[in-house]
C-alpha cells in the first residue's frame, strides 16, 4: 500500500491529538497496553513465525529464540518495573534553595514517537522498541522495513488487531515513505539500521530538534579477538553458532576475527569442525539455515568470495535459488584490507592473524577505528580481558562468550558514535522514551533576601559569606 504525505501527516496529527488528551500519562493504562501487546504476540505467534520464514527462512526455533521470545521477555521486564520507574522522584532541594526544600522529578513522555525498524530482526527490533515507547507513555508510528515484506504485513495485522491507529500504527513502504515520515514533526525518533542512513535520520530530525536514539551496526564491524591462551574449542563452538545465526545478518555479529598466529591453524580447524557439526557440510542446502534478505546481498557475498577465492579455507559456495550462502572463512587477511574496514552483515568471516605478544598493538588499532557495537575476547587472562573491556569504546560485549550480553535483564544495550546513541532494554528503554522533568515547589514564607540585590557593601559581604557556607 502506498502512502501520501497528507495521509502520514493526518496519522501524526491524530496521534498528537490523542497524546494531548493525557490518556497515556496514566501508568496503569500503559500497563494494560503492554499486556495487550504481550497477548497479541502470543496469539499471533504462528503468523509471525511464518512471516520470518518467508522473509529470512528462519526455522521456528530460531524465529522464537531470536525474534519472538525476546519480545515477551522484554515486555515482562517492563511490566515488573514500570510502576517504580515512572513514579515521581522526591528530592531535598538543599540549603541554597531554602526555604523551598521540595523538588520533584517527573518522568514525562516525549509524545508522538517514530520507530524505524530493520529487516534482520523485524519482530524483535520493532515490538521491543514499541514496548519501550509504550512504557514511557508515548504514541507510536512504526515504519517497518520494506525488505522484510511478510514480517511487515504480519506486524501491520498484529497492531491493527490490538491498538487503534490514533495510538499505534504500522506504515509500510520503501525509502520514499520513510522520508515522508521524517518530514513530519515527531517528538522522538528511534532508528535501527546503518550509520549511513542514520546520518540522514539525524539531519531530518535536526530541523525540528527532535530527540533521536540510534541503534547501528558500526562502520567497521565488530571484532572477536582469540588469544593463544584461549580455549579454542569453546571459542570455535560459540563463534560458529553466532555466525550461523540469521546467516550473519546481525548488528552485533562478529565481522572479523583476530586470532593469535600461534594457535591460528588449530583454531581454524576447530571452527570448520563446528560449522560442519552444527549445520552440515553444505549449509546452503540445510532448510534450517536462514537465507539472505535480498539477491543484492547474495551478489555481494559472491563478489567478495571470488575476490578472495585463493584464501577461502572453508565454505565459499551458495545457492542463488534459495538465496542461501554458506559460512565462509577467509584466511589470512591483513588488518588494513578493505574487507575488515566495513561492516559485512553476511556469512563471510575474514580472519586476521596477529602475534600474541603484540595484542596491545592490535587493540590500539581496533580502538582507532569507528566504535563497534560489540566486542568479543577469548582468553584465560582475565586481568587483560577486564582491562580491554574497561578501556576500549564499544556498545557492549563478552569475555569468552558471544551475543548473550544483550539478554541480561536490567542492563542497557546500544552503541556509541558510529554504532549508535542512546540505550534501551528494560528501564533503559523507559528512560530513552521519557524526559526527566524537574519541578521545585517554592515556599511563600521565610524567604530570605540572600539572592536579591544589593550585592555590595556590608550586605553583599554577608551574603557572600552565607553563600560560601551553604555551598560546603
Amino acid at each position: 500500500m502506498g502512502h501520501t504525505q497528507e495521509e502520514i501527516k493526518a496519522i501524526v496529527d491524530r496521534q498528537r491529538q490523542f497524546f494531548m488528551s493525557g490518556k497515556t500519562l496514566d501508568v496503569e493504562w500503559r500497563v494494560r497496553q503492554l499486556k495487550r501487546l504481550r497477548k497479541a504476540v502470543c496469539e499471533h505467534e504462528e503468523m509471525l513465525k511464518a512471516a520470518l520464514y518467508e522473509d529470512l527462512a528462519k526455522s521456528p526455533v530460531e524465529a522464537y529464540l531470536c525474534d519472538i521470545g525476546p519480545v515477551i521477555v522484554e515486555i515482562n521486564e517492563i511490566l515488573k518495573g514500570i510502576r517504580k520507574w515512572a513514579a515521581p522522584e522526591k528530592h531535598y532541594s538543599g540549603m541554597m534553595c531554602f526555604p523551598s526544600t521540595k523538588t520533584t522529578v517527573y518522568k514525562m513522555p516525549y509524545g508522538v514517537s517514530l520507530v524505524i525498524s530493520p529487516f534482520n530482526f523485524p519482530i524483535l527490533l520493532t515490538l521491543g522498541v514499541l514496548a519501550a515507547s509504550i512504557s514511557g507513555g508515548n504514541t507510536a508510528v512504526i515504519k517497518a522495513s520494506s525488505k522484510s515484506a511478510a514480517s511487515t504485513r504480519a506486524l501491520k495485522k498484529l497492531i491493527e488487531d490490538t491498538f487503534p491507529e490514533k495510538y499505534v500504527t504500522v506504515i509500510d513502504g520503501g525509502h520514499d515513505v520513510a522520508d515522508m515520515c521524517l518530514e513530519q514533526r515527531f517528538d522522538k525518533i528511534f532508528y535501527t539500521g546503518s550509520p549511513a542512513v542514520a546520518k540522514h535520520v539525524l539531519e531530518a530530525a535536526s530541523h525540528n530538534l527532535t530527540s533521536v536514539a540510534l541503534e547501528l551496526g558500526g562502520e567497521t564491524g565488530n571484532w572477536a579477538v582469540v588469544r593463544k591462551d584461549a580455549d579454542i574449542k569453546d571459542a570455535a563452538r560459540k563463534i560458529a553458532f553466532f555466525k550461523l545465526c540469521n546467516a550473519g545478518q546481525i548488528c552485533i555479529n562478529i565481522n572479523q576475527i583476530a586470532v593469535a598466529r600461534e594457535i591460528a591453524h588449530d583454531f581454524l580447524e576447530e571452527l570448520k569442525k563446528e560449522f560442519v557439526r552444527q549445520i552440515g557440510e553444505r549449509a546452503e542446502e540445510n532448510p534450517d539455515y536462514p537465507k539472505l534478505i535480498t539477491s543484492a546481498v547474495y551478489d555481494k557475498c559472491e563478489r567478495l568470495t571470488e575476490e578472495y577465492r585463493d584464501r577461502i579455507v572453508f565454505g565459499g559456495s551458495g545457492d542463488r535459488a534459495s538465496c542461501r550462502f554458506a559460512p565462509t572463512i577467509i584466511y589470512p587477511v591483513g588488518e588494513d584490507e578493505d574487507i575488515v574496514k566495513h561492516e559485512l552483515f553476511c556469512p563471510l568471516l575474514p580472519v586476521v592473524p596477529f602475534e600474541d605478544g603484540a595484542v596491545d598493538k592490535l587493540m590500539r588499532m581496533i580502538g582507532q577505528r569507528e566504535h563497534p557495537l560489540a566486542m568479543y575476547v577469548f582468553t584465560s587472562d582475565m586481568k587483560w580481558a577486564d582491562h580491554v573491556m574497561s578501556t576500549q569504546q564499544f556498545g557492549g560485549g563478552c569475555i569468552n562468550e558471544v551475543c548473550i550480553h544483550m539478554m541480561v535483564r536490567g542492563v542497557p544495550f546500544n552503541g556509541t558514535g558510529h554504532s549508535g546513541m542512546g540505550a534501551y532494554h528494560g528501564e533503559w528503554g523507559f528512560r530513552e522514551f521519557t524526559h526527566p522533568q524537574t519541578v521545585l515547589t517554592g515556599s511563600t514564607r521565610f524567604n530570605l533576601p540572600l539572592r536579591e540585590h544589593p550585592y555590595s557593601g556590608k550586605s553583599g559581604d554577608l551574603k557572600l559569606k552565607l553563600l560560601k557556607m551553604f555551598e560546603r
